[in-house]
């Protein structure tokens, strides 16, 4: 028994730009990515604290 041979006549990967499909995610809004940039220094302040509290 053998095995099949991988076939090489698969068509090109395209490298048109098609408006209709994107390629990358677009970028976060401004609100968003403010909200995450916040949340990131309320963790931060609340590990700050909790450390100055517990020594």
């Amino acid at each position: 028994m053998t095995t099949p041979e991988p076939t090489t006549h698969d068509p090109e990967p395209t490298t048109t730009h098609d408006p209709e499909q994107p390629r990358y995610e677009p970028p976060p809004s401004v609100g968003k990515l403010a909200l995450w940039v916040l949340l990131f220094v309320v963790a931060a302040v609340v590990v700050v604290l909790g450390g100055l509290y517990l020594t």
